[in-house]
């Protein structure tokens, strides 16, 4: 009988370790990956802000785009309100061979 129940306690002892060595190497694995993790986010949060402040960048140029062709739309074009030239006068339709003399 006591050799029956020795080797029930070496299989119990062994399934136990068995059962708390995978808990261990689990626990130890989500450590490490937490703090691989825990590494990578100022790298990634400064990347996420880049791309945000480019992606304000180009909404910034259309809406400013967008802003001057309303803009000139609503003004209309210039020839409406153009005012007539000045008129020649006889010194600009002198010829040019007469310049002087």
């Amino acid at each position: 009988m006591e050799r029956s129940l020795m080797a029930v306690l070496l299989a119990v002892g062994i399934l136990g370790g068995g059962v708390m060595g995978a808990a261990y190497a689990r626990a130890r694995r989500g450590w490490s990956d937490y703090q691989t993790t825990k590494r990578s986010v100022p790298i990634l949060r400064k990347a996420a802000w880049l791309l945000i402040r480019l992606a304000a960048t180009k909404i910034g140029i259309v809406a400013l785009l967008l802003v001057g062709a309303v803009a000139y739309a609503t003004v209309g074009p210039d020839q409406g309100r153009a005012e007539p030239g000045p008129s020649p006068t006889p010194s600009s339709t002198a010829p040019h061979g007469s310049r002087g003399r």
